[in-house]
């Protein structure tokens, strides 16, 4: 394992509790940062803060992301334990089960969207302004192959991601003279708890389009969305990063 420099630094990793998040919030804390954990799963949460509290200095904030007024009241009690955030990963996300466009209840095509990129939104808006205080910041939005191709059965989770990779070139150009940096990276599929929404015809169809012929490991994400969280990555903002195993095109 390569080496990565966060020391002194402090991160939040919304979606923290589980997944690529928890994977990279391993990799944070192995890296010298401290962490904070966002996530709207209590009980899981409190299991993700024991198991990682060994390899270094990790907090833990129950927060609905969706809720403007509960995402206020973490970064403040974030800040009260920390001083100053550095660095966010957003890493919460839904997939909202599978179902062509027209037969998907509206209701959950809203509540995608709503995780997926308004709670990255407000998540971006509640650190931005220390980042810009302290000139320095990294943000990570982990999108998803499906932002930039676009999965059948799945148009609600392909629109929400491709709308996160918007927003991180929007905000990349907005603070690109602030010390302030946002990319974002599109992973292919990997096995994580969020398959668990998903039908096996679809898993079925998403390993089949990676040349590789496997699923992304956890820990190959946490090893791309690190290095994108540390003073070496300088000079790429509003970027995307390719993690699909040769699936993307472009």
């Amino acid at each position: 394992m390569n080496q990565l420099d966060m020391a002194g630094r402090h991160a939040i990793v919304t979606g923290g509790a589980q997944g690529i998040g928890y994977a990279v919030a391993q990799r944070l804390l192995d890296s010298g940062a401290a962490v904070s954990l966002w996530d709207v799963n209590q009980d899981q949460l409190a299991v993700a803060r024991e198991q990682l509290a060994a390899r270094g200095p990790v907090s833990a904030v129950g927060v609905e992301l969706t809720d403007e007024s509960s995402v206020n009241a973490a970064i403040a009690a974030t800040l009260g334990a920390h001083g100053s955030v550095h660095a966010l990963v957003n890493s919460a996300g839904i997939t909202g089960g599978n179902g062509l466009t027209w037969e998907l209840e509206p209701k959950v095509w809203r509540q995608v969207i709503e995780v997926n990129l308004i709670g990255s939104y407000l998540s971006c808006r509640a650190v931005i302004p220390g980042m810009l205080a302290q000139g320095y910041g990294r943000i990570v939005n982990i999108a998803s192959i499906a932002g930039k191709e676009g999965n059948p059965n799945a148009s609600h989770y392909s629109a929400s991601k491709a709308g996160l990779i918007g927003l991180t070139k929007s905000l990349g150009k907005e603070l690109a003279k602030t010390g302030v940096l946002v990319n974002a990276v599109t992973p292919a599929a990997a096995r994580t708890p969020i398959f668990d929404s998903m039908k096996q015809e679809h898993i079925d169809f998403m390993l089949s389009k990676i040349p590789l012929g496997r699923f992304l490991q956890v820990e190959e994400a946490a090893a791309m969305i690190v290095w994108l969280c540390t003073a070496d990555c300088a000079f790429s903002t509003g970027a995307v990063f390719d993690l699909s195993g040769g699936r993307a095109t472009y």
